[in-house]
């Protein structure tokens, strides 16, 4: 990696920032301001691969320095329906009671743009979440327990919102928790970035 090149964050979740810093010590990080509105029979796959590329490319285009931009984007989907952030107890425990006994599967979009080459990187991970079965009142107490309510579908996997799940099906743990580090560090190669220089 060199010296000359700022890696920017396009996204103010502490999550998503918290996981970078495992591969790269030093990034800036800036919100993309884009509307999050989902379009007229868009699918939830195609959702988070659209909101990423604008992340990254909203940043991009307001950068006058060489930068490479990060962004992503999650959605969690239950029948179809993406279900978001419940920001209110009463909407989390909603979420989770529904979400219990079946499965959620969870799209995290990537798209990584290099400033100067005008090249990119895409990619989107497909998670499968079996939550067991439990009560209403197990989903109040663990958002009581767990500030959850910022988090797609509810709960931290990283946390104690493991406690929640009979299985987890996907190639990337990190991209559960909102950010793919093994295809981060794949893009970041690709991109003549290499992490472990």
């Amino acid at each position: 990696m060199t010296a000359a090149t700022t890696i920017i964050l396009a996204s103010r979740s502490p999550y998503r920032a918290e996981l970078l810093q495992r591969l790269i010590p030093s990034f800036s990080q800036r919100p993309a301001d884009v509307d999050e509105s989902l379009l007229s029979g868009e699918r939830p796959e195609d959702y988070v691969d659209r909101l990423s590329h604008r992340k990254a490319e909203a940043i991009a285009h307001h950068e006058s320095h060489p930068c490479l931009v990060i962004g992503s984007d999650q959605a969690a989907v239950l029948d179809g329906e993406i279900l978001g952030k419940p920001g209110s107890l009463k909407r989390g425990i909603e979420m989770l009671s529904r979400a219990a006994g079946r499965e959620v599967t969870f799209y995290t979009g990537l798209h990584m743009l290099d400033t100067v080459s005008g090249q990119s990187f895409n990619y989107r991970d497909l998670t499968r979440v079996h939550f067991r079965d439990f009560s209403a009142e197990t989903a109040k107490r663990y958002l009581q327990r767990e500030p959850a309510l910022d988090c797609a579908g509810g709960f931290r996997c990283e946390g104690l919102g493991i406690n929640l799940f009979e299985a987890i099906d996907n190639q990337d743990p990190t991209a559960l928790i909102g950010l793919p580090l093994i295809a981060v560090a794949r893009g970041l190669r690709s991109l003549g970035f290499d992490p472990l220089q």
